[in-house]
């Protein structure tokens, strides 16, 4: 087939929900795409809305002098109910990354109710990381087919890419055993990825999700000077269990994810990678590993995947297949 007639007649239309680390990655990364175009961004304290694009740089210019991208001229609006006016405002957006924060656990689901309210209709994209937050959405599944939401969850690195490649390196085994994903990740300076930083924090021993998001900027460097840098984290409760469980693929007691991440060095201190034990239909036990590049960054490895997701999701979309899908079971389409 002439790859001509796989693309759409016009570039997809998408939002980026947060302007953080994560958000400003999402508008870099689709920058040179001719198939999406970043029209829509909102942060806490205002939005931009563009038809025909918005500038990356303006955009991060304005959120990092100013602090919002509500001081974006032309297009941009200060509000308190950023993302709700957003998506009044911008009928034209198909789909919205969540490159949101999930602190309180609840937010995420928060968000998703305001989309299901609006009467909006069209695809939305998550990287959600803990397993409670995934099973908020999990249970507005209903709602979100009712509302003619196509909904993409866990579509990030881990969960995400590391779970994709989880679901297809099963299909060698008559069983799986196990389902073990390390991360490494560096950051040359944490204060640019400061949500995602808190989201690990809460991972660790003596705390939790609360405590993380009621420390101050000056409380996490102190914890980063106690430990050089290093966040070492175990046993996370990270969705990706619920993903391989509910794509039939094992318990999720039997998927573990770890990793570290250094705060202060680009470099990656260790390889991210996927390992996937199981036996074959011979009787043989063996391993697969999936192993990334280490100079891939975290940005790389979450907003690529996560646009992909979306693409897919607008197909779908496009089918009258509306309702939740996750990454252990929906093929991500690359975004030309």
């Amino acid at each position: 087939m002439d790859s001509q007639h796989l693309r759409p007649a016009s570039p997809i239309a998408v939002g980026v929900l947060g302007f953080g680390g994560l958000g400003q990655a999402a508008t870099r990364v689709l920058a040179p795409k001719a198939e999406m175009v970043v029209v829509a961004a909102a942060d806490k304290q205002g939005y931009v809305y563009s038809p025909t694009g918005l500038e990356p740089q303006a955009c991060i210019a304005a959120y990092r002098d100013r602090g919002s991208i509500g001081y974006v001229e032309p297009g941009g609006v200060l509000s308190q109910h950023s993302i709700a006016d957003l998506v009044t405002s911008a009928p034209a957006v198909q789909g919205y990354f969540l490159a949101l924060p999930n602190l309180p656990n609840t937010f995420m689901a928060s968000v998703v109710q305001q989309f299901i309210a609006s009467g909006w209709q069209g695809v939305l994209v998550d990287a959600l990381k803990r397993t409670s937050a995934m099973e908020q959405i999990w249970a507005l599944r209903a709602d979100l087919q009712a509302a003619g939401i196509t909904y993409m969850t866990g579509c990030g690195a881990t969960p995400g890419l590391l779970t994709a490649a989880a679901a297809i390196a099963a299909q060698s085994y008559t069983e799986v055993h196990s389902v073990k994903i390390t991360f490494g990740v560096g950051i040359a300076n944490w204060e640019a990825y400061r949500a995602t930083i808190r989201e690990d924090i809460a991972h660790m021993p003596d705390y939790d999700v609360d405590s993380a998001r009621a420390m101050t900027d000056a409380e996490v460097a102190t914890l980063l000077d106690r430990t050089n840098g290093i966040l070492a984290l175990e046993n996370m409760e990270h969705a990706d269990d619920l993903m391989l469980e509910l794509a039939g693929i094992c318990d999720r007691d039997q998927v573990t994810v770890g990793g570290i991440v250094d705060t202060r060095n680009a470099k990656k201190p260790l390889s991210t990678n996927v390992q996937v034990t199981g036996r074959t239909f011979e009787g043989k036990l063996s391993t697969h590993t999936f192993t990334l590049g280490d100079e891939t960054s975290m940005a790389a490895n979450v907003c690529g995947p996560a646009f992909g997701y979306l693409k897919a999701g607008v197909a779908l979309h496009q089918r009258g297949q509306h309702g939740l899908y996750t990454a252990a079971e929906i093929m991500p389409q690359f975004v030309r």
